[in-house]
């Protein structure tokens, strides 16, 4: 089975709706039958080892889907991505998300 993957720390709030925007959005696509892996992150040792930047994060195939700046610090923390307009937000861009979900499943194997 195809399955995304969602990074996520406890303590951050937008865990939830990370989950819920994904599973949306892969039922708009008619991709409903892609699953949703839940990976919590809780500790500094754990994050080091996945190079976490911080909660919710989205994985395909071991990657980030969208991959943060060269500095991004890894770390126990809630991420903040920026949506087209350039404000800060918890959640990617539903355009971002959407383009690399679509890009992720066009190269599925």
């Amino acid at each position: 089975m195809t399955t995304f993957e969602l990074l996520v720390w406890s303590e951050c709030p937008s865990a939830e709706e990370a989950h819920t925007r994904l599973a949306a959005l892969l039922t708009e696509l008619g991709r409903a039958d892609v699953g949703i892996a839940v990976r919590w992150i809780e500790t500094e040792e754990d994050a080091a080892t996945v190079h976490f930047v911080g909660s919710p994060t989205y994985w395909w195939q071991g990657r980030e889907l969208l991959p943060p700046g060269e500095s991004a610090p890894v770390g126990l923390s809630c991420r903040v991505y920026r949506r087209r307009d350039g404000r800060p937000s918890p959640l990617p861009d539903p355009a971002d998300l959407r383009d690399a979900v679509v890009t992720a499943l066009s190269a599925e194997s």
